[in-house]
Formats: C-alpha cells, structure tokens, sequence
C-alpha cells in the first residue's frame, strides 16, 4: 500500500470517526459514508499490485478481479444505504424541526446509580 492511499484511508476514517461522534444525524451518516469509503479504497489497495486486465488473455502479472468486484459492490450497497438513511432523517427533521440526537432519559437515570445503591430508590 502506498503512502498517500494509506494517509487517505486514515483520512477518511478519522473524519468519519469525527462525524460519527457527533449529535446530528446527517452528520452521523455521512461519517458512516465516509468509513465505508475508507473501507473500500483499503480493500482495493490491498488486492495487489496493479497488473493486466484478466480478461484480456495476456501472460504476465494479473489484476486480482475479486477485491475490485468486492469494492464495486460495497460501493452500490453503500450508496442505497446512506440514500435510505438520508431519507429517515430528512423526515425525522421535518416532524421534530431539527436533525439533532436526543438525549435518553433512561441511560441518565442509570448513569446516576451507583453500584451500591437500590434501583427502586433512585430518583426518575
């Protein structure tokens, strides 16, 4: 793997790690987007070294063709997916009239108990 396709897959992932942590939902599937990208350029440069087209019928080094059809296909599904997700928030914000991330009251309320103390005592 060359040096700048590895910076890229680093890239990639830390800008998607960095959208994923975030409060907004289409921030949060972009960041997805952008990890399966990551994920697919790394794919594609592990397949090999670049050679001859396999369907050619020449002699020599040739491509791998099975991490590119890989790569072709994570790219397709990818696509529908972040399409439908992009399409949920899109209406989540429509009836809420914002795109953030709520906070969940029950995980506060849990976040508060401590390990000694009753659950039927603390406080909702």
């Amino acid at each position: 793997m060359s040096v700048a396709l590895l910076l890229t897959v680093g890239g990639l992932t830390a800008t998607g790690m960095y959208l994923v942590t975030s409060r907004s939902l289409s921030r949060i599937i972009l960041g997805f987007s952008l990890l399966g990208h990551a994920a697919v350029v790394a794919l594609v440069t592990a397949g090999g070294p670049a050679g001859e087209a396999p369907i050619a019928g020449r002699d020599g080094a040739l491509t791998n063709p099975v991490p590119q059809a890989l790569a072709l296909t994570a790219i397709v599904i990818s696509f529908g997916l972040t399409l439908f997700l992009l399409a949920l928030a899109g209406r989540q914000q429509q009836l809420s009239g914002d795109d953030l991330v709520e906070d969940d009251l029950e995980d506060q309320r849990i976040a508060r108990v401590r390990p000694d103390d009753d659950p039927a005592e603390v406080e909702t």
